[in-house]
């Protein structure tokens, strides 16, 4: 696909979940596209190498939460891994301050060429497991909004997340059809980390059977101190 292609494809596609964009913010997703190709082909990023594909299944898959993006909001993106959903919202919310965080330290890489290659500003990239990083002053409880796309179980998620966010702000987990299950799972996690459920949004990606549900949570309470625990162990013993 030609750079004219993505551009109006991309336009067409994120019109159809009621978000407006120009062409230079339309070649700014095409620069993306083009590094996230030549850095898949080194380091593996993703999966998907479609360009119609990554549009649906990345950028408008990551922009189905923009609408809870207030302007001036600090963003953290948990396990950003190429940078799903941090870039495509920073690239909408040029004015917001966004914090991407990555265990791997090749991929924070490929997110700094990003930043240069499409000027983006007020974003910052993080190499650290997110367990240890939770301890760290700057960031514990000091952002308004966390978000991660398919990070881990939901229990285990918001043990990673919620330590970040300030009280009054919001947690935003993207997770795939199938959460009832692990929304009783966490029901513990959720109370004891500080949370409380605020709206469960189920969605469809426009033009295909791809179903998600959005998780949003409200912060009520402080996080206490022993959460998160050490690296490891909230994938391999979830709250319950």
């Amino acid at each position: 696909m030609n750079k004219e292609g993505f551009i109006k494809e991309i336009i067409l596609k994120l019109n159809e979940i009621n978000i407006n964009i120009d062409e230079k913010t339309g070649e700014s997703f095409y620069k993306y596209t083009k590094l996230l190709l030549e850095w898949n082909e080194k380091i593996n990023l993703t999966a998907i190498t479609d360009m119609n594909d990554i549009i649906l299944k990345h950028y408008v898959d990551s922009l189905t939460i923009n609408k809870y993006i207030e302007e001036g909001k600090e963003i953290i993106d948990i396990g950003t891994g190429a940078g799903f959903p941090g870039i495509p919202l920073k690239i909408l919310n040029p004015n917001n301050k966004f914090i991407l965080v990555d265990s791997l330290n090749k991929r924070i890489n490929f997110l700094e060429e990003v930043k240069k290659e499409i000027n983006l500003n007020k974003i910052e990239m993080v190499h650290a497991r997110v367990e240890d990083l939770a301890k760290n002053e700057q960031y514990r409880e000091n952002v308004d909004i966390a978000v991660s796309r398919a990070v881990a179980n939901l229990s285990t998620l918001l043990e990673y997340m919620l330590p970040f966010v300030k009280e009054k702000g919001l947690c935003i987990c993207m997770k795939g059809p199938n959460i009832n299950e692990e929304l009783e799972d966490a029901k513990k996690a959720i109370d004891v980390l500080g949370g409380k459920i605020e709206t469960i949004k189920n969605i469809r990606l426009p033009d295909s059977d791809m179903e998600r549900n959005i998780v949003v949570l409200r912060k009520i309470k402080s996080t206490p101190n022993k959460y998160p625990r050490k690296a490891g162990t909230p994938a391999k013993q979830p709250i319950k």
